[in-house]
């Protein structure tokens, strides 16, 4: 199983980015994806997640700001990230839950001015 993430970046406060996670080897349609966060000498936490129905859950830091979505045809879930803060930085990773849980590589996301 591979799970490929990009999309991150350096981005201004209240810029924009959109991550991308990109599965193989598992069967994505019937698979919970979920995206989380690492800042530096902080804990991972989950930012958002949908399962395979297209629930979604947010963390309250997120809610409103950031939409996670996914391309059953593409493999892909998304997550857009809007009104970006500075305490949004941190490196972003895709897991993905069926059965068993796998995580991608992460992505960094920058926010500075």
């Amino acid at each position: 199983v591979q799970l490929q993430a990009s999309g991150g970046g350096l981005v201004q406060p209240g810029g924009s980015l959109r991550l991308s996670c990109t599965a193989s080897g598992i069967i994505f349609s019937t698979s919970f994806m979920g995206w989380y966060r690492q800042a530096p000498g902080k804990q991972r936490e989950l930012v958002a997640g949908i399962s395979d129905g297209g629930t979604t859950n947010y963390a309250n830091s997120v809610k409103g700001r950031f939409t996670i979505s996914r391309d059953n045809d593409k493999n892909t879930v998304y997550l857009q990230m809007n009104s970006l803060k500075p305490e949004d930085t941190a490196t972003y990773y895709c897991n993905a839950w069926n059965y068993k849980l796998y995580w991608g590589q992460g992505t960094l996301v920058t926010v500075s001015s």
